[in-house]
């Protein structure tokens, strides 16, 4: 009998939804929660941001539900965020992103009503 793989964990599943933010777009932490089938967990995703260190992840896409960067403004994230999120053609106005609407998602596309 084959070994049966362990779930994900919710740390995981978080990440492989930061890692699934497309160039250029971002979400916010809530958002990444739903979609990381937590609904109602955007703190988690904020503790799971803080204590990653793998420099692959696009951690600058995901953003205070408002669009405001969640650093303190002037810090060294902020000022990282704001780079990384410009260096992706994402315009930022004093620290804060125009954040996609529902219907602007994925998600509401597929599932929208027709």
């Amino acid at each position: 009998m084959l070994p049966t793989a362990s779930p994900p964990t919710s740390e995981q599943r978080i990440l492989a939804a930061v890692r699934a933010l497309p160039y250029g777009q971002v979400a916010g932490y809530g958002a990444i929660a739903r979609r990381a089938g937590l609904p109602g967990r955007a703190r988690m995703v904020a503790r799971v941001l803080a204590h990653n260190n793998d420099p692959g992840l696009p951690w600058h896409r995901v953003l205070r539900s408002d669009g405001r960067i969640a650093f303190p403004a002037g810090s060294p994230g902020w000022e990282e965020q704001i780079r990384r999120l410009q260096a992706e053609g994402v315009q930022v106005n004093n620290g804060k992103v125009r954040m996609p609407l529902a219907e602007d998602t994925l998600d509401a596309a597929f599932w929208a009503p027709r």
